[in-house]
């Protein structure tokens, strides 16, 4: 069974995590799975943006696969830090740095590494059955796949601690308080709505979109002389294309404009 499945609808794909008797847990091969489809899906120039939702109606993602991941630790903390931390950065950062838009699609538990991934997208929405948790903690490990760095820059310190320190639960509203959902909407509702958010980006021009989201993913983590430096720099990209000519023939001939891409 394919861990990962994929579907166009239109300009969108859906992308959905499918171990649902594991409660989609992210094992090593999932996650290789969703680096190797996004490889896919970037090249392919009739997908404008990606809703990623998990199989079932229990769960986004439980996390990683805490038997898997055992076993890599029992075969040394080298293999365990290639195996599972490196692993699962590799793929959180690649969510994180894509240059078309991410939605997450919350239908359940997003717990640890379900919770990182929900992070590290561009956009999320949450159903009201959604729950949320860092729990690494609770087999004495710090989250793995950038937890402890991404959930800060949303929350805060001082709610981030809290949420990685305890390992509580917490409920989409919560997660929309924090930063961490964009939308919390009733759970028949979930996919209608995050791919209506999709398709209000699909409007405009890829080529900005993905500036957008390269200058606010590097600017973020910077200090603001440099992030202003990034601005400029994607801008500068962009001055040149077709699609800034068309945006600015359009705005000035009361029009919509139609986008190339290019």
């Amino acid at each position: 069974m394919d861990t990962v499945l994929m579907e166009q609808k239109g300009r969108i794909a859906l992308l959905t995590l499918n171990r649902p008797e594991k409660l989609n847990a992210l094992s090593f091969e999932m996650n290789d799975r969703l680096l190797a489809v996004l490889d896919v899906l970037e090249d392919d120039p009739a997908i404008g943006a990606i809703v990623m939702t998990g199989a079932g109606d229990r769960a986004f993602s439980a996390g990683a696969d805490i038997h898997e991941f055992s076993l890599s630790v029992k075969r040394g903390i080298d293999e365990a830090t290639k195996a599972f931390a490196r692993r699962g950065q590799a793929m959180t950062r690649r969510f994180e740095t894509f240059p078309k838009p991410i939605v997450a699609a919350v239908n359940g538990i997003a717990f640890g590494g379900g919770c990182e991934i929900t992070e590290a997208v561009h956009l999320a929405v949450a159903s009201d059955r959604a729950i949320f948790a860092k729990p690494e903690i609770n087999i004495g490990i710090p989250p793995t796949f950038g937890g402890t760095q991404r959930l800060p820059r949303l929350a805060g310190r001082k709610r981030a601690l809290e949420l990685l320190l305890t390992g509580d639960t917490f409920g989409p509203q919560r997660a929309y308080e924090l930063g961490l959902v964009n939308k919390v909407v009733a759970h028949e509702q979930l996919l209608q709505e995050s791919f209506a958010l999709a398709e209000r980006i699909l409007r405009h021009s890829p080529l900005a979109a993905a500036r957008i989201i390269t200058a606010v993913t590097r600017g973020l983590n910077v200090a603001i002389d440099e992030g202003l430096a990034i601005e400029e720099e994607q801008f500068a990209r962009m001055a040149s294309s077709n699609d800034v000519r068309e945006g600015l023939d359009a705005w000035i001939e009361r029009r919509q404009p139609s986008y190339s891409g290019t």
